[in-house]
Parts: structure tokens; C-alpha cells; sequence
């Protein structure tokens, strides 16, 4: 009796080549950015806050630059962010069917921040919790990202030490950084 072939290793390799061949040329991303299934409304409701953008304060003094790009087939936004003065920090943000809500995870080395929520009158509002990791305090924290006319958009943060007792925390107005001259 004659040896058969073994086409599974021809086969495997055939499989690897095309999808080398395809993330080369690109055509991965362009389909799961394009036909994934986060797609639907509600994934697509923090859409506003994508893009490159410069953060100013109240005065008009630079906060820093942020960077939220839609990864993983359109399934996160991932945040990344530069402030003037030197700090980072990176953050996940995700809708989540299962709980029908946003999800924001931020990690920097001063703070972690887990909040959760979703559209409130044209506004995203998430809320949860803010911890301090120098001395492990956590109060309650919350984020509202706002759509402007002007094409802007105003983060505000707010933090309760005491219970029930909001106040601010931050406020920065993003505007696309193409539309800076500087960048």
C-alpha cells in the first residue's frame, strides 16, 4: 500500500500565507472594521469622542493631547493620553451587551478609574469609581463627554469624597488637533 500525503501541513501552510498576504495588504482591518459585530447603535455611541484632539482648559491654556482610536474590529476605543505637564495614562472604553452600558477602564500611575453608563441627553455619562494609587483611596467618580457644535467636545470629571457631595474634578474642551496649527 502506498503512503498517502499528509495535506493537512500543506493545508495549514496554505492558510497561513493567506492571512500573512491579507494582513500585509491590510485587507484584515478593513474587514473587521467593517463587518464585525460591533457595529450595532450602541457601540457606535461613543463614536464622537474618536480622533486626534488637543485638550484645553476653561482659559484656554493646553491640558494635554489625547489620541482615541476604535482597535479590535471596532469593538474597544483605546485612549491615549499626553498631559502638558508629562503624565499619561491609557484607557479601554467598551460598550458591553451584557450590561447594556459603557465601560471605561483608566489606568495612569497616579489613578484607576472604572466607570460605567451611556447616553444621557446627547451626552456620554459614566460613572463608578475613582482610586488613588499612592495610599489605595477610592471615592465615587464620574465622566461626562459632551459633543459641541463647534465640532468640540467638553470632558467633565467629578469626584465625591464626601457622599453625595459632587465637585469637579476636571473640565477640558478637545478640539481636533488638524485643526491646530501647531500639530
Amino acid at each position: 500500500m502506498c503512503a498517502q500525503p499528509d495535506v493537512k501541513p500543506l493545508w495549514t501552510r496554505a492558510v497561513r500565507l493567506v492571512v500573512g498576504v491579507a494582513l500585509l495588504a491590510g485587507w484584515a482591518g478593513a474587514v473587521t472594521a467593517t463587518a464585525g459585530p460591533c457595529e450595532s447603535p450602541p457601540h457606535r455611541a461613543f463614536d464622537f469622542w474618536i480622533g486626534e484632539w488637543v485638550v484645553s482648559l476653561a482659559d484656554g491654556r493646553e491640558a494635554g493631547r489625547n489620541r482615541i482610536e476604535r482597535e479590535q474590529g471596532g469593538c474597544v476605543l483605546v485612549e491615549r493620553w499626553e498631559g502638558a505637564q508629562g503624565g499619561t495614562g491609557v484607557s479601554l472604553n467598551f460598550y458591553d451587551p451584557a450590561a447594556e452600558a459603557w465601560r471605561q477602564v483608566w489606568i495612569s500611575p497616579q489613578t484607576q478609574i472604572d466607570v460605567s453608563g451611556g447616553l444621557a441627553d446627547g451626552s456620554m455619562v459614566l460613572e463608578g469609581t475613582i482610586t488613588y494609587l499612592e495610599d489605595s483611596r477610592t471615592h465615587p467618580f464620574r465622566g461626562t463627554w459632551t459633543p459641541l457644535e463647534d465640532g468640540r467636545v467638553r470632558q467633565f470629571f467629578e469626584e465625591a469624597r464626601e457622599p453625595g457631595e459632587w465637585k469637579p474634578w476636571f473640565e477640558g474642551f478637545y478640539r481636533r488637533a488638524a485643526a491646530d496649527s501647531g500639530s
